[in-house]
């Protein structure tokens, strides 16, 4: 089983028009609702993959009673801890005419020591049960900013290979712990390293104790920098759509790789394929099934020469 936890779980609202008028005011084509939040959106791939997968998390109030009643509907084992605070909304608004997404991202429940304890009490116990941990997202105010390295301490010490997608100081704070994998994208790596270069930001996260780095750089696919090696995988053409959800969908897919002991070129190769499907389906946490199986066969995956060399993994 692969656990996914999202610490900041949200109820995801969609509208869809066909031009967002700024400034004014715009009719909506259609409006849809789920839970949501980047390990949830792992979890929901998961389990169209085949691969079972519980959720864990923060949700609150009426909003975390809705996320709950929508996992429920999902068929997603809900492991969700109750805080007092008001869970989050997200807000996508997919302009069909421009081609483009615009997201609101409301910061979420503040979250107190006590129920962080609480918390982290309940995750000890599900990773007993869990063989690959997925760790994705915000974390709401309140918690601490080694958060997440608090949790891959525990999963360390179950010996439990861990999926890191986060940012920031949350994700610097957690490297020291030496997440198996960790999957920013080119703006998470230039905000959270300072490099403008993606090579010499992955090079930096890995001397802090990342021992693979997966940096999804939009339509050009992936990079990977490994203990095993370094590649490049690129998708065979542009797909137009909603990328909202497509780094989740690339992170259930290097989950899955983890789990079945996949080679690092297999799993890049499905990673790419299954984010371009994820920009085809209307909702994250979705993905073109047909497309998916079309664009494995096509993805070019290469070995890459890094231009700054990184730091051997200890």
């Amino acid at each position: 089983m692969i656990l996914t936890v999202t610490l900041n779980a949200a109820l995801d609202v969609t509208y869809r028009v066909e031009r967002l008028q700024v400034g004014g005011s715009t009719r909506v084509l259609a409006v849809a609702e789920r839970a949501g939040g980047k390990g949830i959106n792992v979890a929901r791939v998961l389990r169209t993959l085949g691969h079972p997968a519980e959720v864990t998390g923060l949700v609150g109030g009426a909003t975390g009673r809705a996320i709950r009643l929508e996992l429920a509907d999902a068929a997603l084992p809900d492991a969700m801890v109750t805080v007092a605070g008001e869970s989050r909304r997200t807000v996508a608004v997919v302009d069909e005419q421009a081609g483009e997404t615009s997201v609101l991202l409301e910061p979420g429940p503040r979250v107190t020591p006590g129920q962080w304890r609480a918390f982290t009490a309940r995750f000890a116990e599900l990773v007993r049960s869990a063989r690959v941990v997925v760790l994705s997202g915000s974390l709401p105010p309140g918690l601490p900013v080694d958060a997440y390295a608090q949790l891959l301490r525990i999963a360390g010490e179950h010996g439990l290979p861990t999926v890191l997608d986060a940012e920031g100081e949350p994700l610097l704070a957690a490297l020291p712990e030496r997440p198996a994998l960790i999957k920013p994208n080119a703006d998470e790596l230039r905000a959270t390293t300072g490099e403008a270069d993606p090579q010499a930001a992955i090079a930096r996260l890995r001397e802090a104790g990342a021992r693979s780095v997966v940096a999804s750089l939009g339509a050009e696919g992936l990079l990977a920098v490994t203990p095993e090696g370094s590649w490049r995988a690129r998708p065979p053409h542009p797909v137009a759509g909603n990328p909202t959800g497509a780094g989740d969908a690339a992170v259930a897919a290097l989950a899955a790789g983890l789990l079945a002991g996949t080679d690092w070129p297999s799993a890049l190769a499905r990673a790419v394929a299954l984010s371009a499907a994820a920009v085809a389906a209307p909702l994250a946490g979705s993905f073109d099934a047909a497309l998916h199986r079309r664009l494995r066969e096509q993805v070019a995956v290469t070995a890459h020469t890094p231009s700054t060399p990184s730091t051997p993994t200890r």
